[in-house]
């Protein structure tokens, strides 16, 4: 059996427990975002109140963690990228992904570029609008360009 299969349970992938891991840390994220807190106690609460395997669990885990102790260095990064907007007025859950997803392309070596860009427009046409999806494109297209970020 692959080393992957292993590692999943059955009827579980390595995809389909990412982007579950990617749903909860958003709500965790937003919930931050509203909150103010963002005590590891505070996501581990979260994180008992929805559903989703160990696996999606820890990583989101790791992106919440990873998005709350890079967040000045992620945010001056979308700053940089969203030429005429300021961050405040971006809708709430757009800013939310496009955190998750510059410290994905940052910060994390392990995950290609490409599925980092896909998941967070297949998560921004789920959690915000169809029209988010273009514009979350377009920012992390010029996040992805304007980084040193990891080869393919």
């Amino acid at each position: 059996m692959p080393e992957n299969q292993q590692a999943f349970p059955s009827g579980s992938s390595v995809k389909g427990t990412r982007r579950k891991g990617r749903e909860l840390a958003l709500q965790a994220l937003y919930q931050i975002e509203i909150t103010g807190d963002a005590s590891a106690a505070a996501v581990d609460l979260f994180l008992e109140h929805f559903e989703g395997n160990a696996r999606a669990k820890e990583f989101a885990r790791r992106l919440v963690s990873g998005v709350v102790s890079q967040r000045p260095a992620i945010d001056q990064r979308v700053a940089q990228c969203t030429d005429n907007w300021k961050l405040a007025r971006l809708a709430k859950v757009d800013f939310v992904i496009l955190r998750m997803a510059t410290y994905e392309l940052v910060f994390c070596p392990d995950m290609p570029s490409s599925v980092s860009l896909d998941e967070a427009i297949e998560i921004g046409k789920r959690f915000s609008s169809a029209e988010s999806a273009a514009f979350l494109n377009g920012v992390l297209d010029q996040v992805a360009q304007s980084s040193a970020v990891k080869s393919e």
